[in-house]
């Protein structure tokens, strides 16, 4: 990978039991080791190693950074700088975009994108039957996109944080939705599409999926609203729901651990994300899955507080423009069927499984980032495969 907009990941200690924690101790070791590592231009990991995310830097009012410096890329030189230092790997099959949440420390950002992916594609690699729309091999490259999301762990630290994420994507002067989409945008051109002769090293070409956590879900709701410059022909894709011709890029998929935002966001703060009254919606092809537990105290208890209601994180959508369905996390053992998943908004309670220990659950953030486990591996790789 060259140099400029994009770095390798980072390496650094688990930070587990912070809000932004480390993954599962098994994982641990290994994602740690797959972010110490530099990636190549254009390159995947090679065989049986865990996967490497490539991560994308935004400033505190969401303005890309050249690497290793507070230096923005100028707005109108953005989707330049991604086309010269972003290549998608040719040997691709799916390509994950993950953007993190409150209190997680940059090096914690890249390795939870690379166990995510890791866990996956060990999943896959074990099972590939419980995944059948996957046939020709599931080699997964992922950007993890980061921003500066730490604070104190009070109420005051967590309306800094939800003031900072809406300022950088929706403020008079924020440019996060902006980045992401020249960044979503880009992606989407560069790969292989499925119904394009162009196809690469893969016949059935390249997905593209959003997974967000907190605030990072706001920040990719906000992204895939914002209207790029160059349309797109719509995708041929396993879900029901028609791509428009008039959106710049089109996701496969979105799944958002998690959301800190308010049970009505999709009604009050992203009312662009479907279509309604002739206008195009969103340029999301797939559902919009979203994970809630009742052990989670940052988006029950701190959201209560801060917003007078609690978050979906906690409880899941409430008013929508669509309709919803719901859903529990499944074991890893036991496939999602098409017809759970392929909704415009699915809900999906994790309570059973996001539980966080003894000790988190008393902890600021409660069970809030007890996500990095393989049943949220199995629900990804699981859209994947749907997709298809």
């Amino acid at each position: 990978m060259k140099r400029g907009a994009v770095n390798p990941s980072e390496g650094g200690r688990s930070d587990a039991g912070r809000a932004g924690g480390g993954l599962p101790a098994r994982s641990r070791a290994s994602t740690a080791r797959a972010s110490a590592r530099r990636t190549g231009k254009g390159s995947l990991a090679p065989r049986g190693a865990p996967p490497r995310a490539t991560v994308v830097d935004l400033d505190e009012r969401g303005r890309l950074l050249v690497p290793g410096t507070t230096t923005p890329v100028p707005a109108n030189r953005v989707a330049e700088h991604l086309a010269r230092h972003l290549t998608v790997p040719r040997q691709a099959t799916d390509i994950h975009v993950y953007v993190h949440g409150w209190q997680t420390p940059p090096a914690t950002a890249a390795r939870t994108a690379a166990g995510l992916v890791h866990e996956a594609r060990s999943l896959y690699a074990a099972h590939p039957d419980r995944y059948p729309g996957i046939t020709g091999g599931y080699r997964p490259w992922c950007v993890a996109v980061r921003w500066p999301s730490s604070s104190r762990p009070t109420l005051g630290g967590y309306r800094t944080i939800r003031d900072r994420a809406h300022a950088m994507s929706a403020g008079p002067t924020a440019q996060a939705s902006y980045v992401l989409a020249h960044l979503l945008g880009y992606l989407d051109a560069q790969r292989a599409h499925p119904d394009r002769p162009d196809v690469l090293a893969n016949r059935n070409g390249q997905y593209l999926h959003l997974v967000g956590h907190s605030f990072g879900g706001r920040f990719l709701c906000e992204a895939v609203q914002r209207s790029a410059e160059q349309p797109l022909n719509p995708r041929v894709l396993g879900w029901s729901a028609a791509a428009d011709p008039r959106r710049p890029f089109t996701a496969d998929s979105a799944l958002i651990f998690q959301m800190a935002a308010p049970r009505d966001a999709f009604d009050q703060l992203f009312p662009s994300l479907f279509p309604a009254g002739g206008r195009p919606g969103a340029p999301l092809s797939g559902p919009l899955v979203l994970t809630h537990s009742r052990w989670d105290r940052a988006t029950g208890f701190w959201h209560l507080r801060a917003e007078g209601v609690p978050g979906i994180g906690h409880t899941g959508t409430g008013v929508a423009p669509v309709p919803q369905f719901t859903t529990r996390i499944r074991p890893v053992d036991v496939p999602y069927a098409l017809a759970e998943l392929d909704h415009r908004i699915v809900n999906v309670d994790a309570s059973p499984l996001f539980r966080g220990s003894l000790a988190t659950r008393l902890a600021p953030a409660g069970a809030h980032s007890d996500f990095r486990r393989p049943e949220s591996a199995h629900l990804l790789l699981s859209l994947a495969s749907l997709a298809r």
